[in-house]
């Protein structure tokens, strides 16, 4: 009687480990994948803080200058390409991310082109409304590089354990699938030149 019992509480005993296992494997991605939504959130809202500053920063400036129309036309549709795409937070992967990140940085492109009109207009740029919003603007695109490392960083972290052993077989059992970074742009590995 004791010999048949030994292979049963063996087998218990397996089985208990695997189960409790397979629930704590589980939870950890559930948890990490939460923290990469709560990550990309933090992401879509400094990017909507940026989108709602540029009308501000639009109006602004073509109210105290005659503005290149080209400049300002640039900047609205640009920020309406911006905030047209969406991602959902359970869609994470590499090419949603890149579209998401192609329509940003054609907004940050012409942001820029638009600061750079503004050289021209010292008064302007002595504004006061205007540096506030420059400032807020500055400090909004921090808020974006902080956002994006904090996003990356959680993506790091869960990728990581999905592929660590044992955890990749039952990532896989599960559903679990890799999840997508924020990359740098093309050609932001060059120092732009600047002439005098």
């Amino acid at each position: 009687m004791k010999k048949a019992l030994i292979p049963i509480i063996v087998i218990v005993l397996v089985g208990l480990f695997m189960y409790t296992k397979a629930v704590g494997v589980y939870n950890q991605f559930v948890q990490k994948e939460e923290t990469i939504d709560g990550q990309w959130a933090e992401v879509e809202t400094q990017y909507q803080r940026r989108a709602d500053l540029i009308p501000n920063l639009v109006n602004t400036v073509r109210g105290y200058a005659d503005f290149e129309r080209e400049t300002l036309e640039g900047v609205v549709n640009a920020r309406a390409r911006a905030t047209s795409i969406n991602v959902n937070a359970d869609n994470l992967t590499p090419e949603q991310i890149a579209e998401f990140q192609g329509a940003q940085d054609q907004l940050s492109g012409a942001l820029s082109r638009l600061l750079v009109t503004v050289e021209r207009y010292p008064d302007l740029k002595a504004n006061e409304n205007f540096r506030d919003l420059q400032a807020q603007l500055e400090g909004t695109e921090n808020r974006i590089a902080v956002a994006r490392r904090n996003f990356n960083q959680s993506v790091q972290s869960y990728n990581a354990e999905l592929r660590t052993f044992p955890n990749n077989m039952f990532a896989g059992w599960y559903g679990f699938e890799r999840k997508g970074y924020f990359e740098a742009t093309a050609g932001a590995e060059q120092a732009p030149t600047v002439q005098f």
